[in-house]
C-alpha cells in the first residue's frame, strides 16, 4: 500500500510541475505575441497622453442613478481630498466621446477638475459601458440628452453639492449631447465642449459638407433594409466606429482614432461586451443622428456661458466653430495651439485645463 501510495505522489508531483511548464510556456507565448503587436505598431504617447490617470487628490465612488426612462445611468463620482461636505460646493458633469465610455477620455477630465476644487461626475452614456439600454451601442439623441439631465437630478441632490452651481462638459460627440440637453434645462449653469462633433451634421453631410444627398439616402436605404433582418431575428449589424487595422489606404482621420481606441493608448473593453464592437453604433440607430440638430435654438442658451474648445488641426474644428457662430453671448472659441481633434482626449500637455478652471470658477461662484 505504501509502495503504491508512494507511486501515486509521483505521478501527481509530475502532472503538477507539466501543468506550471506548460502555463509558464503559455505565459511566454502571450507575452510574445503582445511583443510582436507592440513592435508592430506603438501608440504615440506624446504631449503627456494619460488617459489612465489616476489621481491621489481625489476619492472616486461608483454610483448610479435613473433616468426618466427608469434606465439606470452609470457614473464615477469624484470628490476632492478635503472638501469640506458641510458646504455646498460646485460640481461638473463629464460626458464621454460618441463611441466611448467614460473611462476613455471624461474619467481623466473629471479627475483633473476635481483636483481643482469640483465635485465632478462622469458618466455612460445609455446603451454604452455600464449604463442600461437595449440593444447595446444604440444611438437615441434624445435619451442621450436625458443622461444629462438626470446627472444633474443626481448631483443637484447631493447635501454637499449647491445645485445652482453645476457645469457641464461634453467631449467629441457628448459636446452635442451636452448643448441639447443645456436646451431644455436651465440648471446647467455653464457649458463647456472640448473636440466637439455635431453628431447631427457629421451623419448627415460627413465632414466639411463632404456627403452628398444621394449618398445619405443609400445610407438609410442600408438601414431601413437592416431592420427588416432584425426584425425577424438577423443578425445586427454595426456600422462607423473606430477601425480595427490600419494599411497603406488608411486615412489621418483613422489613423488618428486608431491609435486611440486599438492600442494600451485608449483602449478599454466594457464588461460584458468585446473588443470587435467597442465604438460601434448598430447601423439600425445610427441614422437617428440625420434628425439630430442640436444647434437650432443654440442662442436660447443665453445668458449661461457657453466656451467651445478645438484643436486648431482637429478636423471637427468646423463644428466648434459652427456653434460659436450660431450661439449668443457670452460665448468663447478657444483654439489650442497644434492639437489635433483626438489629441484632446487626454494629452495632459495640450488639454487646456487652467482655461477651464477659470471659465468654471467665474460661471459657477457664489453669487
Amino acid at each position: 500500500m505504501k509502495k503504491k501510495s508512494m507511486i501515486t505522489r509521483v505521478f501527481k508531483v509530475i502532472a503538477l510541475c507539466l501543468l506550471v511548464s506548460a502555463t509558464i510556456v503559455a505565459s511566454k507565448t502571450d507575452v510574445s505575441a503582445a511583443s510582436k503587436t507592440e513592435t508592430a505598431y506603438k501608440p504615440d504617447m506624446s504631449n503627456g497622453a494619460d488617459n489612465f490617470y489616476k489621481s491621489k487628490k481625489v476619492i472616486k465612488k461608483k454610483v448610479s442613478f435613473e433616468n426618466q426612462y427608469n434606465m439606470k445611468v452609470a457614473g464615477n463620482l469624484f470628490i476632492p481630498k478635503g472638501l469640506n461636505k458641510k458646504n455646498k460646493n460646485p460640481a461638473i458633469i463629464v460626458g464621454h466621446p460618441m463611441g466611448a465610455v467614460k473611462e476613455q477620455s471624461a474619467n481623466l477630465y473629471a479627475q483633473k477638475m476635481a483636483e481643482k476644487g469640483f465635485v465632478t461626475l462622469s458618466l455612460d452614456l445609455s446603451f454604452w459601458g455600464e449604463s442600461e439600454g437595449h440593444p447595446r451601442n444604440a444611438v437615441s439623441p434624445d435619451i442621450y440628452a436625458e443622461d444629462f439631465n438626470a446627472a444633474v437630478d443626481f448631483l443637484g441632490t447631493r447635501k454637499f453639492v449647491n445645485r445652482d452651481r453645476i457645469g457641464i462638459l461634453g467631449i467629441c460627440g457628448s459636446g452635442s449631447f451636452a448643448i441639447s440637453a443645456a436646451k431644455i434645462d436651465p440648471r446647467m449653469k455653464a457649458v463647456a465642449t472640448v473636440s466637439m462633433y455635431d453628431m447631427g451634421a457629421a451623419n448627415r453631410n460627413g465632414l466639411k459638407h463632404s456627403q452628398t444627398v444621394e449618398q445619405r439616402k443609400k445610407i438609410l436605404e442600408e438601414a431601413a433594409e437592416q431592420r427588416y433582418v432584425e426584425f425577424t431575428g438577423g443578425k445586427t449589424k454595426y456600422t462607423s466606429g473606430t477601425v480595427h487595422e490600419l494599411n497603406e489606404n488608411s486615412t489621418d482621420i483613422e489613423r488618428e482614432f486608431y491609435d486611440f481606441y486599438r492600442t494600451p493608448r485608449g483602449e478599454y473593453t466594457p464588461k460584458g461586451s468585446w473588443p470587435e464592437l467597442t465604438t460601434h453604433p448598430t447601423l439600425t440607430s445610427n441614422v437617428k443622428f440625420m434628425n439630430f440638430y442640436p444647434f437650432e435654438d443654440i442662442e436660447t442658451i443665453s445668458p449661461r456661458p457657453m466656451l467651445f474648445i478645438a484643436g486648431e488641426n482637429a478636423h471637427s474644428r468646423e463644428f466648434s466653430e459652427d456653434a460659436y457662430k450660431l450661439a449668443a453671448k457670452p460665448k468663447e472659441l478657444y483654439i489650442v495651439p497644434g492639437a489635433g481633434h483626438v489629441d484632446l482626449y487626454d494629452r495632459v500637455n495640450l488639454i487646456p485645463f487652467d482655461k477651464l478652471e477659470s471659465f468654471f470658477k467665474e460661471n459657477l461662484k457664489k453669487k
